[in-house]
């Protein structure tokens, strides 16, 4: 039964894996078809058309070769200046309001910003640099002022072999997953409330660390294996994106402890995000029927699907629109609205409002001082993250002592920690249930440097 107009309430929520640019040679193009099918060919032109209109015959594989290189898919935003052609027109008024949802507001996105750090190998010419991505963004955002936009965080771990265009999936042997955070509060005085996992993929290491800080998660790539994708080696039984065992109804959950997609009794919440304009789960028209059926039958419904910046975005925005206003005239009842993602979440999980502070000192007392954090407010997981700015340019996580669980905790600086005047930045950064930040930052002394909350 549907209730009365406006009370059905439908987010969409346009999420962006923001890496910069991208460079593809022929020859690369070649050996990721070859990785994905174990298909080698001669990597000409006159190949790749044929791949493109299926007419070379690869042994029943013509249909999934010629979605990984279709013309669209490797049509590459390969420089900045590129980039910023697509990103002044995308991001411009006009263009977001030739898209308005079903309250004439414009379209919004959701920057999910990442590093390129630690690479001895860069074919694909990515910007390598902590903060170049975050900083590129955040200065759109202000120029154009677009203050819907939400920016967020995005996460590849390092690859065995330090390759910037491998993919892989282990955190624990990803140090830079901490230094950028430790970067993020220290430098720019930020810290991530929404996630997007690297190519979709979480483990269990993945899985217990986003449960420490990060109370919503964008990465359930939930949806049935299609014939083209199951032929494809790199990305079939679970190898990247497993999510085969999560909700594909467009609900959202606490995972289990043991089994991130399945439902349970952890802490942050999972939310669906289908593709869109890549090879693989991307987003249908009975995928966007379903949403709005799922929101019209009361239940809040996020509808989120996921993009690449390195794309042009042009013709996705395009085509999921045109999917959601379809749908949208079997569902009058149902409000659609662009949103950001936090603010989605927040509104679909109804979680009371929560504001976040702290109250930090730092005493010293013989060769030991000790930094006290005391929460105002509740703390998404169990302790704030602490990051520490060295003198001669580290960047250092460490865990706190926990005084009173929730409420109190402090580090001691000594010999067996880190020793008293070699730092000359203390950060301190959590999230309440609802994405409230809230980020401290002080000098070596102790004094205050910065305050934000968000």
């Amino acid at each position: 039964m549907m209730g009365k107009k406006g009370e059905a309430e439908l987010y969409l929520v346009h999420i962006i894996d923001t890496e910069g640019p991208l460079y593809e040679s022929l020859q690369a193009t070649f050996e990721r078809l070859e990785d994905a099918l174990g298909t080698r060919l001669e990597a000409t032109r006159d190949n790749l058309l044929k791949i493109q209109s299926c007419s070379l015959d690869l042994g029943g594989k013509e249909r999934a070769a010629s979605e990984i290189c279709a013309a669209h898919n490797l049509d590459y935003n390969d420089s900045w200046p590129k980039l910023d052609e697509m990103l002044a027109e995308i991001m411009s008024p006009q263009c977001r309001q030739r898209y308005p949802d079903s309250r004439g507001r414009g379209w919004v996105f959701n920057w999910f910003a990442m590093d390129h750090v630690g690479f001895d190998e860069n074919p694909r010419r990515r910007d390598v640099g902590y903060h170049n991505i975050f900083d590129h963004y955040k200065d759109k955002i202000h120029e154009t002022a677009s203050e819907l936009d939400e920016l967020h965080y995005h996460f590849h771990p390092a690859s065995t072999y330090r390759q910037g265009h491998i993919a892989a999936t282990s955190y624990v042997n990803s140090p830079h997953l901490f230094e950028t955070l430790a970067r993020r509060i220290v430098d720019r005085g930020w810290f991530p409330s929404c996630f997007r996992a690297g190519f979709y993929t979480e483990r269990p290491d993945s899985h217990w660390f986003l449960e420490q800080w990060i109370p919503f998660d964008f990465s359930n790539n939930a949806k049935d294996e299609s014939p083209t994708e199951a032929q494809q080696q790199d990305i079939s039984g679970g190898r990247f994106g497993d999510w085969r065992r999560a909700p594909n109804d467009w609900s959202h959950y606490h995972p289990d402890h043991d089994d991130y997609q399945i439902p349970g009794n952890c802490r942050r919440s999972i939310f669906r995000a289908l593709n869109v304009g890549t090879r693989l789960r991307t987003i249908k028209q009975a995928d966007v029927e379903a949403a709005f059926c799922r929101s019209a039958r009361g239940m809040p419904t996020i509808l989120a699907f996921g993009d690449h910046d390195w794309r042009d975005m042009r013709r996705d925005i395009e085509c999921v629109y045109a999917m959601v206003k379809q749908v949208a005239k079997r569902y009058p009842d149902v409000s659609w609205l662009h949103s950001g993602a936090r603010q989605a979440a927040r509104k679909t999980l109804r979680v009371p409002k929560s504001p976040l502070d702290f109250e930090v000192r730092l005493e010293s007392s013989g060769s030991c001082a000790r930094l006290y954090v005391e929460a105002k407010g509740k703390v998404f997981g169990p302790q704030p993250f602490l990051a520490v700015r060295t003198l001669d340019r580290r960047y250092l996580n460490d865990n706190f002592d926990f005084q009173i669980p929730g409420k109190l905790w402090t580090y001691t600086f000594d010999r067996q920690s880190i020793v008293p005047g070699s730092f000359d930045r203390l950060g301190i950064a959590a999230n309440s249930a609802d994405g409230s930040t809230c980020v401290v930052v002080l000098d070596g002394r102790g004094e205050m440097v910065s305050k934000d909350q968000f």
